[in-house]
């Protein structure tokens, strides 16, 4: 049975891009952003509706 070293962060953070890709990277970064604009504009429109 042999040992095997840990792998490096870095190289383990290269692996996963290269199977995600650059569209998977573009994909997952629109997502985050929609998400943080619907927290945001959804928060702004709930405190609207309880001023009223």
């Amino acid at each position: 049975m042999e040992h095997t070293q840990p792998e490096p962060q870095d190289k383990r953070w290269k692996q996963w891009l290269k199977r995600v890709g650059i569209g998977g990277l573009i994909f997952f970064t629109v997502k985050g952003f929609v998400w943080l604009a619907i927290f945001y504009f959804g928060a702004d429109m709930l405190e609207g509706c309880a001023s009223k």
